[in-house]
Parts: C-alpha cells; sequence; structure tokens
C-alpha cells in the first residue's frame, strides 16, 4: 500500500488523500491538539488503512483519534466511517442529528446507493458498510460544541447541498470544515494562487435557497480558511462566497430553461454546465488542455446534472425538512 499524499497546515491541521478515484480527488482532515486527534470526513472504507499508516507516520496512536466527525453522510465523506470505528476503539463518532440513524442502521444508505451503482460497482468503489453502536454516536445539532483537548468545535447546520449536512468552526485556527457546503474546489485549477470554487448540486437534495444561506452564515464569521472534502485549504474566501452565489443561481437557471424538454433534457443541462465552467475556468486564467479539464470536470457535472434534474422534477421537496 502506498502512503497517501498528506498535506500539513497550520494549528495542527493535516489533509490525508481518501485515494477515491484519483489523487486529490477527496481529502480527510486531520486535527489534532495536544495529542488528541479528530478525523472530519472519512472518504471510504478503502480509504481508512492510509490514514492508519498515515497517523502511524506522525506517531498518533489509534488510541489517541478521539472523534470521528461527518459533515455529512454521503458514502464520499462517510462511507469509511464504520470501518473508522472498527479500528479506533476509543473514538466517537459525530454527525448532524438527520444522519445518525444512517449510521447506526445503513441499510437504506446501502440500498440507496446500490441502486444507483449496481451490487458489484459499489462493493468495488465503496466495500463494506456495516452498523455503528448507537452508544458510540454523537448527534451534533446547530451550535452544539466538542470539545477536542481543550479546543472547541462548534457545529453549523448548513443544509444547501443536503439536509444532513453541518459545517464545523474551529475557533483555534479560526477556520470551517465545509464539507461540501463551500463547492468543489481542485488544486489543478489554481493559478497564481488563486483557486477556482464551484457548487457541487449532487442528488438528492439540493436547495439552492439554503444553499445561499448557508455560504452567507459561514462568511459571518470571517474566517481565513475553509478546508473542503473536495480539496482541502482554500483562502479568498470572500471572493469565492461571490463567486458560489453566482454560480449556484447559474446552475438554476440552466436547469430551469430546460425544465420542459424531455427528450434531449440531461445533455441539455449537462452541456451547458460544461460550457458554464469552461468560461469561468478561461475568465480564471486556467490555461490546461481542454481535455484535462474535461477529465477533471466529467463526474462532478454528471452529479450535478443528475441533482438539478431531481429538483426539477421534486418541487415539493424544495419546501420540505426531515
Amino acid at each position: 500500500m502506498s502512503l497517501p499524499l498528506v498535506i500539513d497546515y497550520e494549528h495542527g491541521i493535516s489533509s490525508i488523500d481518501a485515494q477515491f478515484h484519483r489523487p486529490r480527488r477527496a481529502a480527510i482532515h486531520l486535527i489534532v491538539e495536544k495529542g488528541a486527534a479528530a478525523l472530519v470526513d472519512t472518504g471510504t472504507s478503502f480509504s481508512i488503512p492510509g490514514v492508519i499508516e498515515s497517523l502511524k507516520q506522525k506517531n498518533i496512536a489509534i488510541e489517541d483519534v478521539a472523534y470521528i466527525i461527518l459533515t455529512h453522510i454521503h458514502l464520499d465523506h462517510a462511507g469509511g466511517a464504520s470501518e473508522c470505528m472498527r479500528f479506533f476503539p476509543n473514538a466517537k463518532l459525530v454527525v448532524h442529528p438527520r444522519g445518525a440513524s444512517h449510521m447506526a442502521n445503513p441499510a437504506r444508505l446501502v440500498a440507496g446507493a446500490m441502486g444507483v451503482y449496481g451490487e458489484t460497482e459499489f462493493r468495488r468503489v465503496y466495500g463494506e458498510i456495516c452498523p455503528i453502536d448507537a452508544n458510540r454516536i454523537i448527534e451534533a445539532p446547530d451550535e452544539s460544541r466538542i470539545d477536542l483537548n481543550g479546543r472547541s468545535l462548534l457545529f453549523l447546520d448548513t443544509p444547501g447541498h443536503a439536509r444532513h449536512h453541518n459545517c464545523i468552526y474551529d475557533e483555534r485556527s479560526q477556520s470551517f470544515f465545509t464539507g461540501d457546503t463551500f463547492g468543489v474546489s481542485y488544486r489543478e485549477f489554481d493559478v497564481n494562487g488563486l483557486e477556482f470554487v464551484f457548487p457541487t448540486t449532487s442528488p438528492v437534495q439540493f436547495d439552492p435557497v439554503a444553499a445561499h444561506a448557508s455560504i452567507d452564515r459561514v462568511m459571518g464569521y470571517q474566517p481565513r480558511y475553509a478546508y473542503l472534502t473536495h480539496y482541502s485549504q482554500i483562502a479568498n474566501l470572500a471572493h469565492h462566497a461571490e463567486s458560489m452565489h453566482y454560480l449556484i443561481d447559474a446552475h438554476v437557471e440552466i436547469a430551469q430553461a430546460a425544465k420542459h424538454d424531455e427528450t434531449n433534457r440531461q445533455a441539455v443541462i449537462s452541456n451547458a454546465l460544461s460550457k458554464l465552467l469552461l468560461q469561468r475556468l478561461s475568465e480564471h486564467g486556467c490555461r490546461l488542455p481542454r481535455a484535462e479539464i474535461d477529465e477533471l470536470l466529467s463526474s462532478d457535472i454528471r452529479l450535478n446534472t443528475q441533482g438539478l434534474i431531481h429538483w426539477l422534477d421534486h418541487p415539493a421537496e424544495r419546501f420540505k425538512r426531515l
């Protein structure tokens, strides 16, 4: 097994590459405070051996992992949670209240993913997902806190990408771990130190009104950095918040323009999203070859298209709260 890419930042924060499909697509964040450790998001079950090896390299004992924190329960963020709980004997799992029952009994979560991928592909990508003892699960409602060896972590309910989504504010670093709330930012698109950020509207709970509100709520804390699961630390947050607001509205406009196209809607939306992001990347100064850009964006455009179609087809859910 090769050691995953690890990037060390200030204030005891590191990113560990989840090795999800390709390097630098999904990050697992490690927070260390006076010998105690927490992981934010887990990747898949196949990510955990690399996490354990990275902890060994940092001389962090598995017994010192106090918390496994999930921003939300989509499987690229939470698929490795049960494997973490198996390997880290003293860890508690911290999750949004709407996601806790799915961690204790993942049958519906697994069945839904298998319905999308098929069982063979699901097992190949995500491996085994097992129930987690409810006694080891901590529900983190809005404005709750946990203490990591004297370091306060604040949980904010931030729907928009998913109704079971928290962003975690770390007072020590004055930064947020944002999961998917603050979008996606692949390091390959950085130009002269400025990152490129775009929304993720993947199925099935995209809510643009809530997404705007969650971004504004995060920015209300005037954070220094955001740590995105896809992919890790970004600065320039005022610029990116403005861009996210613009792009969320642009995604909605693209979806609504294709609303009544029953035969080509998926292709129309997908092509329009590709054109939008290519134009924004050009304005950003990205000079990567078109083939490389397409490869980096293809999965996100496919998922964003699926999420927008679900949003169009389920208008009643726009006002639903579980």
